[in-house]
């Protein structure tokens, strides 16, 4: 028998059934609970109009979602990634992850993120795709925890030229 590796769609959150399960998978999943966001600030956050929110796909059912600000003094800043618990360890993140970077880099030569410091198994991933520790920010978000910011780059922003982006060629 031969594993035909599972990929992975996004599409932009449009229907308010997304982003309530959205919301509610955030809500349940670790960072957030020990970061203390509630459900009502994860449906905000998914609606919010100056953020992307996508819904993961996998065959069609929904595996998780991702939230990206492409504002800011971190142009590129993927805020959130999440994978719904059946679609965890699977390397659906990992794709989701590629196709993110794809867009992304479209925009910016740089990809940010921050990653908490209780959980170990995000950082491994995101080093594994190439990220770099650029900082720490201890106690930015809860007591007794840091939050690590890393970076993927391509280069400087200096000179850098956007071009069109897959996601916005398939949405639009």
């Amino acid at each position: 028998m031969i594993n035909t590796p599972l990929v992975p769609s996004i599409h932009r959150i449009a229907e308010a059934d997304d982003a309530e399960w959205c919301a509610r998978l955030m809500a349940q999943s670790e960072p957030w609970v020990t970061l203390g966001r509630s459900f009502e600030q994860s449906l905000a956050l998914m609606k919010d109009p100056t953020r992307e929110a996508y819904v993961v796909s996998v065959d069609g059912e929904r595996a998780g979602l991702a939230v990206l600000w492409m504002a800011g003094p971190f142009s590129g800043y993927l805020q959130s990634l999440c994978m719904a618990p059946a679609w965890r360890g699977r390397g659906v993140g990992a794709g989701v992850l590629q196709l993110l970077e794809e867009h992304i880099f479209s925009r910016s030569p740089n990809v940010f993120l921050c990653v908490s410091s209780f959980n170990p198994d995000a950082r491994r991933m995101y080093e594994r795709a190439g990220y770099q520790v650029i900082g720490e920010l201890t106690e930015f978000m809860v007591a007794g925890h840091s939050e690590f910011l890393l970076r993927k780059t391509r280069g400087p922003i200096g000179g850098f030229v956007p071009v069109s982006s897959q996601i916005e060629a398939v949405q639009g």
